[in-house]
């Protein structure tokens, strides 16, 4: 295995954790409620992470190199959504989603249920609930996600 194979294999496990390591301690820590999309986000990364580990096992160079290209396609995934969102975010384009609130409380009644829906914050798509330099947290999940994926391509590529 070359020093790029190995990189390559690094950064298709490194980039989705530590993404989705920075999307949960906004949630977590900074009080950020994902929208739907930001949890459409997530899954093509957590789905990145089990493909990469599998590629830490795998015998190099096909099962290998196959498998940390099929993590850099579900990171690219990811970005490609992160871009829809941040295209309707800046209004380029309308979001085909649904809003998101919490949950109504299990075996409560009838009117527990309604007020706890009522009382739940809706958290929309096409609003940022944070930026910075005017990019939010799904245009730096884009950036982040697109060119991570070409970077780990680019390190897979055969020397001519």
């Amino acid at each position: 295995m070359t020093a790029n194979e190995r990189t390559a294999r690094g950064l298709a496990l490194l980039l989705p954790a530590a993404l989705l390591a920075g999307a949960w301690g906004g949630q977590l820590f900074g009080g950020l409620i994902p929208c739907e999309m930001c949890h459409w986000q997530r899954w093509p990364h957590y789905a990145a992470l089990v493909v990469a580990l599998l590629a830490l096992a795998a015998p190099w160079p096909r099962p290998g190199r196959f498998l940390v290209l099929a993590a850099a396609v579900l990171i690219a995934i990811s970005g490609v959504i992160g871009v829809y969102q941040a295209g309707g975010e800046y209004h380029w384009w309308t979001l085909h989603t649904a809003c998101t609130a919490t949950a109504p409380i299990v075996g409560a009644t009838a009117a527990e249920r309604l007020a706890s829906l009522m009382a739940a914050p809706v958290i929309r798509c096409d609003v940022p609930q944070w930026t910075l330099f005017g990019i939010s947290l799904a245009g730096f999940n884009a950036i982040l996600s697109l060119g991570g994926a070409a970077v780990i391509a680019s390190l897979l590529r055969k020397p001519r």
